[in-house]
């Protein structure tokens, strides 16, 4: 499986496919000075593989290096993320 990620700033997620197949996604908002994600999704038949963290790390990634967004982890995934990686904690919104 070659999987690839991908930010959609028109559709306001990030993505994950295996080719053509669209694995998860990581739906978010921008307010000002903050980045809400919002709902991290995994299609069916890919749970339960770690792709959910996958893409996650992908979307943490891309936040830290191409904004000054703090992060907010509005759905349950993604604050249980962040949870569990604190080394990333110093990106959450105060």
């Amino acid at each position: 499986m070659a999987l690839t990620f991908a930010n959609e700033p028109d559709a306001r997620r990030y993505s994950m496919r295996d080719g053509n197949t669209l694995v998860g996604v990581l739906d978010y908002a921008v307010n000002a000075s903050t980045i809400a994600l919002t709902r991290a999704f995994t299609q069916p038949p890919f749970r339960g593989k770690g792709y959910a963290a996958e893409l996650m790390e992908f979307a943490v990634n891309d936040i830290e290096s191409t904004s000054t967004l703090r992060i907010v982890p509005s759905c349950w995934y993604a604050a249980q993320w962040f949870d569990r990686n604190p080394e990333r904690a110093g990106l959450l919104s105060r």
